[in-house]
């Protein structure tokens, strides 16, 4: 067995001790980035490598394989690995406001160096590469956003509890059933509004002036789920009358480029024989997808919905000296 191969057996045995309701074929497959059949003989080779496996069919009949007692104690990171993983994702939480996520990475780490041995070694080797490391952002402008409305809509998320917030600046208060959060170059609160609908709808975080969690809870909406909310959206923007299959054509010599990016997590990619591509998901937001075919000028054809393709007709250039 190759090193490489064993660092990922290594990594699976860590994921099936890790997950309450162990790892399956599908899980394998997105977190190493391999097809079916390798998932298959990985977990083969966990099976025949650690004789704690359990494997069982859940009620949606998919097959997953978990340690029992897996006493993984010894198969840890390397210590400044961890380290430079938990400063760096203290360092995106303080960036996005998310202080009270920060201080926890911060402790978290300070508790692992304080365990660690040879502490100033790791310290140094650790901050040797997070020297190295730039933090490269998305350009444009960024909504900045209040610490204390977001840790009051994270300590709501929990109960789940209602949140009393005052949106806008001139409006009274109002009572919302927080369901999740959409982050992007605007954040917003994915929430009820009993008061005035049933459905859940977006809130801009950086609207809301005054939150508090109140020591109520209430019922989620049935069958919600934040991954298949944001997937109804381009972007963020939700609007039901603009739902429906969009099909994007990219030229031949925007094709590769153009397969490179994921415009959606549910899109299915055509290659076509002329070297063009079509891309295909099903999403609302005409606006926010404007925004985005315009940095491909006149490499990109909008096959459908026809009003988006009115939408973009006479803006797409073709004199960009680079694409995306």
């Amino acid at each position: 067995m190759s090193f490489s191969k064993a660092q990922d057996l290594i990594r699976l045995a860590k994921m099936a001790a890790a997950r309450r309701g162990g790892v399956s074929l599908e899980d394998i497959c997105e977190e190493f980035g391999v097809s079916h059949r390798t998932a298959q003989r990985m977990t083969d080779a966990l099976e025949e490598t650690f004789g704690n496996v359990e494997a069982a069919d859940g009620e949606d009949r998919k097959r997953r394989w978990r340690l029992v007692d897996p006493g993984l104690a010894q198969l840890q990171l390397r210590h400044e690995t961890a380290v430079e993983a938990l400063e760096i994702a203290a360092r995106t939480a303080e960036a996005e406001g998310r202080v009270r996520h920060a201080r926890a990475l911060n402790d978290m780490r300070d508790g692992l160096l304080a365990r660690v041995p040879a502490r100033a070694r790791v310290e140094a080797d650790a901050e040797a590469v997070l020297m190295a490391m730039g933090q490269v952002t998305r350009p444009g402008p960024k909504v900045r956003l209040q610490p204390d409305i977001l840790d009051a809509i994270i300590e709501s998320l929990r109960g789940p509890f209602r949140l009393r917030v005052r949106y806008n600046q001139d409006a009274g208060p109002r009572i919302l059933e927080p369901h999740g959060v959409l982050l992007g170059h605007r954040t917003y609160l994915a929430a009820r509004d009993p008061a005035k609908a049933d459905e859940v709808r977006n809130f801009r975080i950086d609207l809301i002036h005054e939150a508090e969690t109140l020591n109520e809870s209430f019922v989620l909406q049935d069958g919600f789920n934040i991954a298949d909310y944001a997937a109804q959206a381009f972007g963020v923007w939700q609007d039901p009358a603009q739902y429906g299959e969009v099909v994007w054509r990219f030229a031949p010599d925007a094709a590769e480029r153009a397969a490179g990016f994921r415009f959606h997590p549910r899109q299915v990619l055509e290659p076509q024989d002329d070297g063009s591509l079509i891309v295909r998901f099903h999403a609302a937001g005409w606006l926010e997808m404007a925004w985005h075919l315009y940095q491909w000028g006149d490499r990109v054809e909008v096959l459908a919905p026809q009003a988006l393709r009115d939408m973009v007709a006479g803006h797409r250039r073709g004199d960009f000296a680079a694409l995306p």
